[in-house]
């Protein structure tokens, strides 16, 4: 188990070193510079007038003068050694206070969505595979397409009309008003959570609908094993029987799809939190971009692709420890 933990490890090093230079190479793609970028502010909203020399020392205050290998080097290495992102042109601050609060959010965000895709479509699926063709499996069967076919933004917005018609309350943002700019304490992270709800069900509401299908078909299919019909056979009790082996086995594609369900909440997170104005990092993306804060659009980037590959390591752990018949050493 070590080797294998260890041989994960050097491989999601080598993809996230992969990734940093697409990462950075994505970086470079806009035309121009931050340093163009601000020149143009300057003479916007200033009247002034800027000369090529200006460029030159703007660009040499930014370190932009330098060519793009020592850039990058410079940047990656700051990241692994002291994890500093670098600076932000536009916030004329460090990248990690300028995502730090955002990024805590975000990831608080997905965590809560993935617990709850999990804790709801993982039990209902294998409910419904053992009670196939019931009035309860054709229930859930329409809930799961309902779930697959309705956008989440559609959900989110439905979710704000009936909280202000109806419940006088706002279903947005992440925090009441009282602890908006509060410091953290026991009841700034429990108003916290109480917000994480609505989000995290608009959010959850596809990944659950596509892994109760996956689960209650997998589980169908494990139902039927002979494995399964001689430890009947043997008389081991049935609630017993069906944890040991079908559902232990049914999760897998679950657990194996850990990363894609991160990328889907990732896609969807934009759009569902301008409905519901949840302060996470898509929003700033588009921003930096907008600006060519690049060093800001990288960090962004290269932290959401880490916690891709970081929950595919850890869904390749998992199925290591739940499947028996997956080879450590290959």
């Amino acid at each position: 188990m070590i080797f294998f933990i260890l041989k994960r490890l050097g491989g999601m090093c080598v993809t996230m070193f992969f990734v940093s230079i697409m990462v950075f190479a994505i970086m470079e793609l806009p035309p121009g510079d931050y340093a163009e970028r601000y020149a143009f502010k300057k003479m916007a909203t200033g009247g002034q007038q800027i000369t090529e020399t200006d460029l030159v020392n703007i660009r040499a205050r930014f370190g932009l003068d330098q060519p793009a290998p020592v850039r990058y080097a410079k940047w990656i290495g700051g990241i692994v050694t002291r994890f500093d992102f670098g600076q932000s042109f536009a916030f004329e601050t460090t990248v990690n206070k300028v995502i730090g609060q955002r990024l805590g959010l975000t990831l608080a965000l997905l965590f809560a969505t993935l617990f709850l895709t999990y804790l709801i479509a993982i039990p209902i699926g294998i409910y419904a595979a053992v009670r196939r063709q019931s009035i309860a499996d054709y229930g859930l069967s329409i809930f799961s397409y309902l779930g697959l076919a309705l956008p989440n933004f559609m959900l989110a917005l439905v979710m704000l009309y009936v909280g202000v018609r109806y419940f006088e309350t706002s279903v947005g943002g992440l925090f009441s008003p009282e602890y908006e700019k509060a410091a953290w304490s026991f009841g700034r992270a429990g108003d916290l959570l109480k917000h994480l709800l609505i989000p995290a069900i608009v959010l959850a509401w596809s990944a659950t609908a596509f892994q109760l299908q996956t689960v209650r078909a997998t589980m169908s299919d494990e139902l039927n094993k002979l494995s399964v019909t001689a430890a009947r056979a043997r008389g081991l009790p049935e609630w017993r029987l069906l944890l040991k082996y079908p559902a232990r086995l049914a999760i897998n594609p679950v657990v194996s799809t850990m990363g894609f369900d991160v990328n889907r909440i990732f896609s969807e997170l934009p759009v569902v939190a301008l409905v519901l104005a949840l302060p996470e990092l898509g929003e700033l993306l588009l921003k930096s971009f907008i600006d060519l804060d690049m060093y800001v659009a990288g960090a962004i980037l290269l932290m959401l692709t880490f916690c891709i590959v970081f929950m595919n390591f850890i869904g390749d752990l998992l199925l290591a420890v739940l499947d028996p018949r997956i080879k450590l050493g290959g």
